[in-house]
C-alpha cells in the first residue's frame, strides 16, 4: 500500500543534523559512514541503504524483492527509485518501480525485476539476490503518476513486469478510498509468468476493479495473443474516451501508442517502458565530432547515444535507467544538434539540459561531461 510519509518534525531534523555533524568531526579524516557501516551496513548518513528481506522467484521470468530501507522513501505511486548493486566488483545503477509494504511505516518496499539475458543487473538479481543482501537506494523520479483529482474511470494496461507501477497505483487508490471504476488488462506469456499474483488477486477482489488477464503464449486467461484493438473493444470499448496508463516492454507500449494515435486519442494515453530504446543509427547523422567539454575528450561521432559514446571513450558519466526516465544522466548540450532516439525529434538550442542516455548527436556536438 502506498502512503505519503510525514516529514520529520523540525526538532528531530535539527537533532539529526547536530548528531551527523558531531560524528563527522569525531571521524575525521574519514566520513562517519566508514565506521557506522562496520556495525550495520544500513547505518549510513549520506546514503539510503536497504536490506533484502524476502526473495520470490515463483513467477517465471522475474524475481520480486522485498527491501527494508534505512529510512522512509517518499514517492508517488508509479514513480521509480534508483538502486545500485555491485556486480563483479563494479557498481551499477538501475531504476525500478517500488510499491510499499502495508504496515511497514514507509520503510518496506517491493520491487519486481524482469529477467533479461543481456541485462547485467537484472540477470544478477534474478540469479543471485538473497535475503540479507544490502543495496543502495537513490533518488525518486518519473512522471508516470495519476493526475489529481483522479478521474472517475481509469484503464490500466500492462505487460510483464510493467505490472509493478500499475499495482502501486491501484494500492494508492485503494488506500485513498477511491471508488471510481478501474479496468486493468495485464499481459503475460502464460499463467506461470504472471508476477505479483497475490497482489493481482487482491486488486481483483475490490468491488470497483475489473482485472483482465491476457496470455500471449498459453491457454487460460480472458484474452489470448499479443495486444490488439479487438482486445480493448471486447473489455473496454470506451477506451478512447478514458485516461489510460500503459507500462511494459518497448514494443508492447509502441503498439498501444499506435492504436491511440489511429483513433485520435493519444492525449488520453500515458505510457512508460522499462527497456532501453532501440537506437537506429541514421548514416546521415554519423559525421562530425563529439566533444566532451568537461573532460577535454573528443571522439568521432559513431551515431550512438551520447552515453554510449562517452563510455566507449573511457568516461564514466553518472547514469541510472538508460531509458530517459530517471534524469540521472542529464547534462548540458553546449552546442550542436541532438536527436531523441525515442521520438526522432531533433533540437539544437544551446545550453539545453538533455538526457544523454536517449539523445544521439547529429553532426558536431559539444556536451558538458
Amino acid at each position: 500500500m502506498i502512503a505519503h510519509m510525514p516529514h520529520p518534525t523540525p526538532s528531530r531534523s535539527i537533532a539529526r543534523k547536530i548528531l551527523v555533524k558531531a560524528l563527522d568531526l569525531m571521524s575525521t579524516p574519514h566520513h562517519p559512514d566508514r565506521y557506522l557501516e562496520l556495525a550495520d551496513p544500513l547505518l549510513t548518513t549520506a546514503t539510503t541503504r536497504a536490506r533484502i528481506t524476502n526473495v520470490d522467484r515463483t513467477s517465471l521470468g522475474s524475481v520480486t524483492l522485498t527491501l527494508r530501507a534505512s529510512r522512509p522513501l517518499r514517492f508517488r505511486p508509479g514513480q521509480c527509485v534508483s538502486m545500485s548493486v555491485v556486480v563483479d566488483g563494479v557498481r551499477h545503477t538501475r531504476t525500478f518501480s517500488p510499491a510499499e509494504v502495508p504496515g511497514s511505516r514507509g520503510r518496506g518496499v517491493v520491487l519486481t525485476v524482469g529477467f533479461r539475458p543481456d541485462g547485467r543487473v537484472s540477470r544478477h538479481l534474478f540469479e543471485h539476490a538473497a535475503v540479507g543482501d544490502v543495496v543502495e537506494l537513490g533518488g525518486i523520479s518519473g512522471d508516470f503518476v495519476l493526475p489529481e483529482p483522479v478521474p472517475g474511470r481509469l484503464l490500466f494496461v500492462s505487460g510483464g513486469t510493467g505490472i509493478t507501477p500499475v499495482l502501486a497505483m491501484l494500492s494508492g487508490l485503494a488506500a485513498a478510498g477511491h471508488t471510481g471504476a478501474v479496468t486493468f488488462v495485464h499481459y503475460a506469456r502464460t499463467a506461470e509468468h504472471v508476477a505479483r499474483r497475490g497482489d493481482l488477486d487482491a486488486a481483483a477482489a475490490l468491488p470497483n476493479v475489473e482485472v483482465v488477464l491476457a496470455h500471449t503464449r498459453g491457454g487460460g486467461g480472458h484474452l489470448h495473443g499479443r495486444f490488439e484493438r479487438a482486445h480493448l473493444d471486447a473489455v473496454a470499448p470506451w477506451f478512447a474516451d478514458t485516461p489510460t496508463f500503459a507500462c511494459g516492454p518497448t514494443g508492447f507500449v509502441d503498439r498501444i501508442r499506435d492504436l491511440y494515435e489511429d483513433v485520435g486519442a493519444i492525449d488520453m494515453l500515458h505510457t512508460e517502458s522499462f527497456e532501453p530504446p532501440v537506437v537506429t543509427i541514421d548514416p546521415a547523422d554519423v559525421s562530425g565530432t563529439v566533444h566532451f567539454a568537461g573532460s577535454g575528450v573528443s571522439v568521432d561521432n559513431s551515431g550512438g547515444t551520447l552515453l554510449d559514446q562517452a563510455e566507449a571513450a573511457g568516461l564514466t558519466p553518472e547514469h541510472g535507467c538508460r531509458m530517459g526516465i530517471c534524469h540521472t544522466c542529464t547534462a548540458i548540450r553546449a552546442s550542436g544538434c541532438t536527436r531523441d532516439v525515442r521520438t526522432g525529434e531533433v533540437d539544437s538550442e544551446p545550453g539545453t539540459r538533455i538526457r544523454i542516455c536517449v539523445n544521439a548527436p547529429v553532426g558536431d556536438v559539444a556536451v558538458e561531461i
